[in-house]
């Protein structure tokens, strides 16, 4: 990884054959190169032989350490036996969705192929993480994590910490992604995981190492399948700072929950006797709690500290503070979400249907399926028969589901309101690619518009992804301010691969390089768009 001088990038991205166009990538803004190779290795996460999926051998993967709109120049070779792709949680895409990675955006990188991934950290600081978007590949590995550092000009609202450290958990299952996968497409639910993970590890397999009273900053990211996860600190607080993009109210917790595919970041100050003190780390909203730890280690450590593990909360609920501010440090911090009017209302519902006798799911009774074609590569070469605008409705009908290919369509620069309805006893976790968005409230029973009068119009957070708890909605506001066809998906991995997403069309008739770029001139093009041309050198 090296940051590079924008002239001499450009050109040796041109003679690569690349680039997209110069327009894509601010020239001033830093380059920094990445060369990925992923490979099946043999992993041990919880004392059995798995089949894992590595990065340069690594398992989780390299860390992404970036600054405010730095160019990420990814290339990936695929070792693997099938095709591959890798999707960026909450790096938002700006105007380039054909980067998301997802399979209605972006075409597999085949065996033994490549494909370069040309991003920037356009106007962004944060914690977030990467992952393998296809074939269940997030079961066996390939995800990591991804520090976006704010400009050393910018001031950051907390004293700069003595480390920053990565705390990637999740569930995971002992079985290799291929069982599980088959357990799926046979038209069953997964089990109950098998145990769970820090940093790609089991119980006390990974350890921080603090000074005493230093202070340090820790990312956690939920990089799980299955279930919501709570972690603290033994005899420690922390302070959260950060959610996602958007720094926070700081506010001190003895535990946090961390939902699936939400990442936050604590500090937390070594002020405690020096000893070697437990990092639990136990699931959320489930009959059968799971635990597991890391070791937070001082470095004069007298050995293991005295006294019992911190308990956490299991079923009950603890709803998230809305009143934590979320400045940051780009355009959008000062922006008045709550006084802009709403142009539209979505109320979206999952659901747990069976379907042709197979478990799947759905989002308003639409279980959605992919199609041969990424449908922003059929959108951009307007090949018909691939999708339709419209195969999913603003409102749940409640009426049986069945199996489609599901896009939403959506204006430019409208402002939207979402709803997400969960009537199940289980927990859900929304993310939508290439948007922030804020989050206005939250609550128990049934949404109706009286609940609005709830809503927290002032100083909500922005961020990427968010629960929705049992039998109760969350809701959000949005601007359309991002070009594209965005992933509206769970978090819940399985809900996610039997059909619990959709696609947001975000459409304007500009064709302007402002609104939206063109596709990639490496752009891999597969289904009824191979052999089409990208565009010419």
């Amino acid at each position: 990884m090296a940051g590079g001088n924008g002239a001499a990038a450009r050109l040796l991205l041109y003679f690569a054959g690349l680039l997209i166009v110069p327009l894509l990538v601010a020239g001033d803004d830093p380059y920094r190169f990445f060369t990925w190779t992923v490979t099946y290795g043999d992993i041990y996460p919880l004392g059995v032989k798995q089949q894992g999926i590595l990065i340069n051998n690594q398992f989780p993967g390299p860390q992404i350490e970036a600054v405010t709109n730095d160019n990420l120049i990814i290339n990936v070779f695929n070792k693997l036996n099938e095709p591959f792709l890798l999707s960026w949680s909450g790096l938002q895409q700006r105007r380039n969705s054909f980067e998301d990675g997802v399979a209605g955006t972006t075409c597999p990188i085949p065996p033994g192929a490549n494909f370069t991934y040309i991003m920037q950290a356009k106007d962004q600081i944060g914690t977030y993480y990467y992952f393998p978007s296809l074939a269940f590949h997030k079961a066996a590995g390939g995800f990591g994590g991804i520090r976006v550092l704010s400009r050393p000009q910018i001031p950051v609202p907390f004293p700069p910490p003595a480390a920053d450290y990565t705390a990637l958990i999740g569930d995971w299952y002992r079985a290799n992604h291929t069982d599980l996968r088959y357990v799926l497409d046979s038209g069953k639910a997964l089990g109950f995981p098998d145990g769970l993970l820090i940093n790609g590890r089991g119980p006390n397999g990974y350890t921080f190492t603090v000074q005493p009273g230093k202070t340090y900053r820790f990312r956690i990211t939920n990089v799980g399948l299955a279930t919501s996860l709570n972690i603290r600190f033994q005899g420690h607080t922390m302070k959260l700072v950060e959610v996602e993009g958007s720094h926070t109210m700081q506010t001190t917790y003895s535990s946090l929950d961390v939902h699936l595919g939400q990442s936050y970041s604590v500090l937390l100050t070594a002020d405690q006797p020096a000893f070697d003190y437990a990092i639990v780390v136990s699931t959320r909203f489930t009959t059968r709690i799971l635990s597991t730890t890391a070791v937070l280690h001082y470095a004069n450590s007298a050995g293991k500290a005295p006294g019992p593990l911190p308990g956490g909360p299991t079923i009950q609920i603890d709803w998230w503070n809305l009143t934590a501010s979320g400045p940051r440090p780009n355009p959008q911090g000062s922006y008045h979400y709550g006084l802009v009017p709403v142009t539209r209302t979505i109320r979206l519902a999952n659901s747990a249907p069976t379907i042709n006798g197979k478990q799947r799911y759905a989002v308003n009774s639409v279980s959605y399926v992919s199609p041969d074609t990424p449908l922003k590569v059929a959108d951009y070469y307007k090949i018909g028969g691939v999708f339709s605008v419209g195969t999913i409705a603003d409102n749940p009908s409640y009426g049986g589901a069945y199996l489609q290919t599901s896009v939403m369509g959506a204006s430019y620069r409208d402002y939207v309101e979402i709803v997400f309805e969960n009537s199940e006893d289980v927990v859900q976790s929304w993310h939508i690619d290439g948007y922030a968005f804020w989050v206005v409230g939250m609550d128990g029973g049934k949404w109706s518009a009286a609940s609005r009068q709830g809503y927290n119009l002032r100083d909500g957070v922005s961020r990427y992804t968010v629960q929705v708890y049992p039998r109760s909605w969350t809701a959000i506001y949005m601007p359309l301010d991002n070009v594209g066809m965005w992933n509206v998906r769970s978090e819940s991995w399985a809900r996610q691969y039997l059909g619990q997403q959709f696609y947001l069309r975000v459409w304007t008739p500009s064709t302007s390089l402002r609104d939206e770029f063109p596709i990639p001139k490496n752009a891999l093009l597969c289904g009824r768009a191979a052999g089409r041309r990208t565009r010419p050198l």
